[in-house]
């Protein structure tokens, strides 16, 4: 295969409401809505503003420092350790900052984790010829069996992006989910005023701040300025003296304020999309039909870059051709894609029959709908999410989460390098001295927060879980030399240590090469 010219298409940033300065502009931050939801039932409350409430008052009693660590969790939600333990980490993967402790968690980010757990996500859109997408992908398989109805497979496995909804449509499900529940999440970071009635709450800036987990300002996403200097509360606080509390009635009314001009903002954008003449980037986002191969590599105002529709091609994006920090890989069919950067998220979803690199991540992976697909990475944790036929050669510092409808997934140990992959490590916090790659943690089949209904009984099934790739099955990813062109790095070899078994059958293979190439010569 050869390295495709695809056309580039940039989206501009979105402009803000004419009202509005650009650095007040609200946006969901979509990290924890991508990354940050679990299929754990004890984590979802019926009524969740109450509960939280008094499981927030009982742990600040037991923390320390409003700290608390994976057992104090266990503990109070009744989840085993090892629940407990990957709250604590994927509240880690999704927070703004870095956080303190790989060991504890904030009480407060630890309760608005918790509360957004009751979000459903947005479902992929029908296409309006079923027959097409019967032609791409059939709608019933080998492995489908009596769960083949919980997941809609053939609405998202399809070249059309018709099937996934829109960056604006999702941004709109998620500001619309705030909309609806900002009180109950204004009042979980509230506090009373000593001496009032427990109607007078206010927020502290450091209370405030931890909305920052949920909501952003501007188009910078994490890397912009911090929450509170983006509010008219705190902005001009002298950092030398503590900022005067807010009522919580305000923050409130001027969250909903913010929150109602930014839909109406993506509602009048959309409309004139749909309404207007098509520019040259919207016919790259427009792609008609099942069968048709379109290409979109594009940056997205908030720092997210796209690689999608590319088929039956090899592609391939460098440090220097990353605009942000996160990339998505979507609807890849047939394919290698190869991705040499460090980053803090990455994405593949809906993908099949490809090979996909990506080289360093240093918060969260996500791996959904995808199909026969081999991804290669190096990264702090996983996620993989009904998936089938594929296999995953990992570097991962944490246990690799399995959850949904799965079926014949492999894993392995990392098996390549490139020359600049340990510094790409290292800047984003990858340890090559971890590779937790053959301890996967499978949780329930039914994902509590898609917006399917599921037949009864199945809620506690488990899903099914990885096995090992055979050692005398491992062979070493070679990159091609092609991607040499920013080869100015140290690594010369794969840095994570192979297990004893695969690197016998490495040595193995080696040694049939070099006797087979003498054999020849």
């Amino acid at each position: 295969m050869t390295e495709p010219p695809p056309p580039q298409s940039t989206e501009p940033p979105l402009p803000p409401p004419p009202s509005t300065p650009s650095t007040t502009v609200i946006h969901p931050r979509r990290e924890p809505f991508e990354h940050g939801l679990l299929p754990i039932p004890k984590l979802i409350f019926s009524d969740p503003t109450q509960t939280l409430i008094s499981f927030k008052h009982k742990l600040i009693e037991l923390s320390s420092n409003n700290r608390v660590d994976s057992v104090a969790v266990s503990e109070s939600l009744q989840i085993s350790v090892e629940q407990a333990k990957l709250v604590v980490d994927t509240i880690a993967s999704i927070l703004p900052y870095e956080s303190e402790s790989d060991d504890t968690v904030d009480v407060h980010d630890l309760v608005l984790f918790l509360y957004i757990q009751s979000y459903k996500r947005l479902l992929p859109r029908t296409h309006k010829d079923s027959a097409a997408v019967a032609d791409v992908w059939p709608s019933t398989s080998a492995f489908d069996g009596y769960l083949s109805a919980l997941s809609p497979l053939q609405l998202v496995r399809s070249n059309s992006k018709r099937f996934t909804p829109s960056q604006a449509d999702e941004e709109s499900h998620q500001l619309s989910y705030l909309q609806k529940h900002m009180a109950n999440i204004v009042s979980l970071l509230a506090e009373p005023v000593e001496g009032e009635s427990e109607e007078s709450l206010v927020l502290t800036m450091d209370r405030f701040e931890h909305l920052g987990l949920l909501i952003q300002y501007g188009d910078k996403g994490s890397e912009g300025s911090s929450l509170s200097q983006s509010s008219p509360f705190f902005a001009n606080s002298d950092p030398d003296m503590p900022a005067v509390p807010v009522p919580a009635s305000q923050v409130h009314d001027w969250l909903l304020e913010n929150i109602a001009s930014a839909l109406e903002y993506i509602a009048e954008r959309t409309s004139s999309k749909e309404n207007g003449p098509v520019s040259a980037s919207d016919q790259d986002v427009a792609m008609t039909d099942a069968s048709t191969v379109s290409v979109k590599v594009s940056t997205s105002a908030r720092g997210a870059s796209f690689i999608e529709g590319i088929s039956k091609s090899s592609y391939a994006k460098h440090a220097s051709d990353i605009k942000g920090s996160s990339v998505k890989v979507l609807n890849c069919h047939e394919s290698a894609i190869y991705i040499l950067a460090p980053l803090r998220y990455a994405t593949i979803y809906g993908c099949s029959d490809a090979t996909i690199f990506i080289g360093a991540v240093g918060k969260a992976v996500r791996v959904e709908h995808c199909e026969r697909v081999h991804v290669i990475v190096a990264a702090k944790r996983i996620c993989i999410a009904n998936c089938r036929e594929c296999v995953f050669f990992l570097g991962v510092n944490q246990q690799p989460l399995i959850v949904g409808d799965n079926h014949k997934l492999q894993v392995a140990p990392f098996n390549t390098f490139y020359s600049q992959l340990e510094e790409h490590m290292n800047e984003v916090g990858v340890l090559p001295t971890v590779n937790r790659w053959d301890e996967p943690i499978a949780l329930g089949i039914v994902d509590p927060h898609d917006s399917l209904s599921h037949p009864a009984g199945v809620s506690d099934v488990q899903t099914e879980s990885a096995t090992r790739v055979d050692p005398d099955q491992f062979t070493n990813f070679v990159i091609p030399n092609w991607l040499g062109g920013e080869s100015t790095g140290s690594t010369k070899d794969n840095p994570f240590t192979l297990p004893e078994a695969y690197m016998a059958s490495q040595q193995r293979n080696a040694t049939v090469t070099r006797s087979t190439f003498r054999r020849k010569s």
